[in-house]
């Protein structure tokens, strides 16, 4: 699909996750050491949100998607931008399960609205999210069309990390980009982090939407953020 930058197909449906893995597959194909690399993307959030969790319960979907990155193909991979704040760490968390903290700890607390709060399941602190995707999402936008070298009237179509309906709506109003130019698939899936991107893509590619340039960024845990052009031929 990105020649020569390396190439880009779509498999079954087909987060800042995706476009990093995105980045790493081009590197990978340009350098020639290989001439295809399949990108997985793959999440099961709801193992890790408590079942009392009503909050990110409504949020997060479980799903995967597989993308071919290719010498050839349909679409280029244009410059990336990315970026990482480790402050952010905290606000979007399961505390334990990992190499740093590998036992449960048991132990629950319920905020204001009834929602648990436990180190054994996903944390996440709305407010400092959304204050952070409304600061790093406009530069990140910004950062993407100067080293594409375009304008953002140039851009036939934003496809962002598909976080929530409000934040991305937000963000679209925020940048100032007319609503049929900025796609959103959610109401099928929901969030389905690293895999949001190449569904919604694939899902806009059904919909005959996947022509000229096509701005994608992603955003979220770490803080970190990502986003490159895609140009379709």
């Amino acid at each position: 699909m990105f020649v020569p930058s390396g190439n880009l197909y779509f498999f079954n449906e087909l987060l800042s996750g995706f476009i990093y893995g995105l980045l790493l597959a081009k590197g990978i194909v340009q350098s020639k050491i290989a001439s295809n690399v399949l990108l997985i993307t793959s999440e099961t959030y709801s193992k890790h949100i408590h079942p009392k969790d009503k909050g990110n319960r409504t949020i997060f979907g479980d799903a995967a998607a597989a993308t071919l990155i290719s010498s050839e193909g349909f679409a280029k991979i244009g410059n990336f931008d990315t970026g990482t704040d480790g402050s952010g760490a905290n606000n979007l968390i399961v505390k334990t399960g990992g190499l740093r903290n590998k036992l449960q700890t048991g132990d629950i607390t319920f905020d204001e609205s009834g929602n648990p709060i436990s180190s054994d399941h996903l944390y996440m602190n709305g407010g400092e999210i959304f204050n952070f995707t409304s600061h790093a999402v406009p530069l990140l936008v910004e950062k993407v069309l100067i080293k594409n070298n375009i304008k953002s009237n140039d851009v036939d179509l934003y496809v962002f990390h598909q976080a929530n309906k409000y934040m991305i709506n937000y963000l679209r109003k925020l940048l100032d980009i007319d609503k049929d130019k900025f796609y959103i698939f959610m109401e099928k899936v929901g969030n389905t982090v690293s895999s949001t991107i190449p569904i919604a893509l694939h899902e806009a590619q059904k919909e005959n939407l996947l022509h000229g340039n096509i701005l994608i960024a992603g955003f979220g845990v770490g803080y970190s953020w990502g986003g490159t052009l895609l140009s379709f031929t």
